[in-house]
């Protein structure tokens, strides 16, 4: 079974692709209009606001986890699974943060192309948190939910829900790197927001070196970094390296929340395996035989629908603890060779390409890059 996406999960971010771009919106005048919104009475933030109240939306995270809702889809037979969205909220019901916490998403136009609304992500993880329950008192409105429990309930036919999954994950990455990158590299004084809090910058009058989120580590390229994670953790020796595609991947361990996660097809030179067992559980030879086989069994749709559920109960306040690996089951009593990743990670893409179409071809030319 081949699952083809329009983009990996994480990915076409509609708040930052090309038709984003053209939203005459710019991060410092809608800095502007936020602080006029979070700072009423402020003359200078009023006159510079270029656009009405209600068209700065506001995204909440709380340890990590965005605000979402999950209403109840329409009676249908066979009943549908509830689809998630991500909770914007207006800055009123965001009360206490200061302006500088928030850190600019993107625009995107409303009303038909005819006005532009801002969007923001703010942690609330230290303070009390905005008023989630939209006032109905019945506990059935938004909830801050996992990013993974997300990934792995959103439908991938779903280009809305795909959309807010990639909004979530970049906020999430752009919150984690304000919460670690507090000083600067270069002479340790404090480092402040400044774009809307797109970049920092060193608070030292003498330094005011410019800081951006990174990708690391520098020094070697990307295949032969690939090169150099196959032989260290497997003992493999490869030689020709191709390009597939590549992932944000917001959801990592804690030591590495947000990644970028780069799939490569690899001609091994060697075929004897020796695992460190520090970075790999294990690591074995399959045929595509073996490959189609645990592609087919693998019961995706049931996990998206079960975990489409549990977001929707978790919305209604009864939250279940389970866990991803448990919502993968095989559709059948006979043994699986192996576990294959959803296809909301990149590893899947990779896995089912090599085995319904084989590895691409490339010039001998590329081969030593």
């Amino acid at each position: 079974m081949a699952i083809h996406l329009r983009a990996h999960a994480f990915a076409a971010n509609p708040l930052r692709g090309v038709s984003a771009s053209t939203t005459a919106v710019s991060p410092s005048a809608a800095a502007e209009a936020l602080r006029s919104l979070l700072e009423p009475g402020s003359a200078a933030a009023d006159a510079a606001n270029p656009h009405p109240p209600h068209l700065s939306k506001i995204l909440p995270f709380r340890r990590g986890r965005p605000l979402a809702r999950s209403p109840d889809p329409p009676a249908s037979a066979p009943p549908a699974a509830p689809a998630w969205r991500l909770a914007w909220l207006p800055p009123s019901r965001v009360p206490g943060v200061a302006p500088d916490a928030f850190v600019f998403l993107g625009a995107h136009a409303e009303g038909g192309g005819k006005e532009a609304a801002a969007y923001w992500a703010v942690d609330v993880s230290d303070g009390e948190g905005p008023r989630v329950d939209g006032g109905s008192g019945d506990g059935d409105g938004p909830a801050f939910v996992d990013l993974r429990t997300l990934m792995v309930a959103t439908d991938w036919s779903d280009n809305d829900a795909m959309g807010d999954l990639a909004i979530a994950g970049h906020a999430r990455a752009l919150l984690e790197w304000h919460n670690t990158a507090k000083f600067c590299g270069a002479c340790g004084a404090k480092a402040v927001p400044t774009e809307a809090g797109r970049r920092k910058q060193c608070s030292n009058e003498s330094c005011k070196k410019r800081i951006y989120p990174r990708v690391d580590p520098p020094g070697e390229s990307l295949e032969e970094a690939m090169r150099r994670e196959t032989w260290e953790e497997t003992g493999i020796e490869v030689g020709q390296v191709i390009y597939h595609s590549s992932q944000p991947w917001p959801v990592g361990p804690n030591t590495m929340p947000c990644q970028l996660m780069v799939g490569f097809f690899a001609y091994a030179k060697s075929l004897e395996i020796h695992v460190d067992k520090q970075e790999l559980e294990d690591a074995q030879w399959h045929s595509r035989e073996d490959i189609k086989k645990a592609l087919t069994f693998s019961e995706y749709e049931k996990a998206q629908r079960t975990n489409a559920l549990k977001v929707n109960q978790m919305c209604k306040g009864a939250e279940k603890g389970q866990s991803i690996a448990e919502d993968f089951k095989v559709g059948s009593g006979e043994p699986v060779p192996m576990f294959v990743p959803g296809p909301f990670a990149i590893a899947h893409h990779l896995i089912s390409a090599w085995a319904f179409e084989g590895a691409p071809k490339v010039p001998s030319s590329f081969s030593n890059l």
